[in-house]
């Protein structure tokens, strides 16, 4: 049966780490004693260390004064439409930061026939898929498909597209882009688990490159796992003053109860090498290696992409593929997961060639 293989992988953030910034802000923010040391205790133990932000705001944010996510006369915080804006301009220069580094050959942009593009954090249009086309310089005819508002999983989606793709058209070559800027959406918050999105999130982009030639990774297989009675647990929808996210505290007891004895039926019979576990958070991480009852070694460059950039939502797991690309021997098997809204587990079997 005809294969499709991920090539390479470029990654890109922001130059704005602010995530000592945004604890800080939140931490003075949040009025209620017991919620403010519930919060420093997570922090503490988080496993972040650096989240990088489209947006200059670091010093907005130690000077205890207005963020550039508040209006500069009321001090409200600015509408979902302001937002909007906001991504408009900056997310097109990320997506060319990862797109420069991905390095693309002549050669291979004429063969660029599919843009994918992956994204909960912002629309316009034409939108995001129109200005790679464009920086790039592909064909008009360029096909683009968007795979909007699914959440941290939709990268894994994305792959699974793009192997149907390959495989019924052999000689194209798909890109797709994953960015997410989640820091668009902070507003100060009171309840724990809204503060907790402030600590978890950041911005980045990954780009990568499918076709069927036999090099990088085998994408051999996909699966969705629904864990039942738990689709209230993690949502996002749009709200007045940005996206609102919701992370139930009970989602990694969830997961790990799911995955309880399921370790062949996710990754499969055969030994697996390599794991790529979205970073969505150091307990959502825990939660898999007890489930699986992998080695704790296993999810090291999940823990490091957590440690470096924090959740980037569908960017996330791409990050951690990229690290793993780099040390992957051939013959290795591998398992990349990803979770979000439903609550759904996005799974993909892959071989380093």
């Amino acid at each position: 049966m005809a294969q499709a293989y991920l090539h390479r992988i470029a990654t890109a953030v922001p130059e704005y780490d602010v995530h000592e910034p945004f604890v800080a802000f939140v931490q003075e923010s949040l009025t209620d004693r017991r919620t403010r040391v519930l919060f420093q205790r997570i922090s503490a133990k988080s496993g972040i260390h650096h989240r990088y932000c489209c947006l200059p705001v670091q010093e907005y944010l130690l000077s205890g004064g207005k963020t550039q996510f508040q209006d500069n006369e009321s001090g409200l915080f600015h509408s979902t439409g302001h937002r909007m804006k906001l991504f408009e301009q900056c997310a097109p220069l990320l997506a060319r930061k990862a797109l420069d580094a991905l390095d693309t050959s002549a050669e291979e942009r004429s063969r660029i026939r599919h843009v994918l593009v992956t994204c909960c954090t912002g629309f316009y249009a034409p939108g995001l898929d129109f200005d790679i086309v464009d920086h790039l310089k592909l064909p008009g005819s360029t096909e683009r498909i968007l795979l909007g508002f699914m959440g941290c999983y939709a990268a894994i989606n994305a792959l699974k597209v793009a192997r149907h793709i390959v495989r019924s058209d052999r000689e194209s070559l798909v890109l797709i882009v994953n960015l997410e800027l989640t820091t668009l959406h902070f507003h100060e918050a009171q309840e724990l688990n809204e503060a907790i999105a402030s600590l978890l999130f950041g911005d980045g982009c990954a780009a990568c490159l499918v076709g069927a030639e036999p090099r990088g990774l085998a994408l051999e297989s996909f699966h969705a796992l629904r864990i039942e009675n738990s689709s209230d647990m993690i949502t996002w929808r749009v709200g007045d003053l940005g996206f609102d996210m919701f992370l139930s505290g009970q989602v990694p007891k969830e997961i790990a109860k799911e995955f309880r004895g399921k370790k062949a039926a996710i990754a499969g019979d055969e030994p697996c090498d390599l794991w790529a576990v979205h970073p969505g958070g150091r307990a959502i991480l825990d939660a898999v290696e007890n489930g699986l009852e992998l080695p704790p070694q296993a999810l090291e460059a999940s823990r490091q992409v957590l440690s470096s950039f924090g959740n980037m939502s569908s960017a996330s797991v791409m990050f951690v593929l990229e690290r793993l690309m780099r040390q992957a021997e051939s013959g290795q098997r591998g398992c990349a997961m990803a979770f979000g809204p439903g609550m759904t587990a996005e799974t993909m079997r892959f071989s380093a060639v």
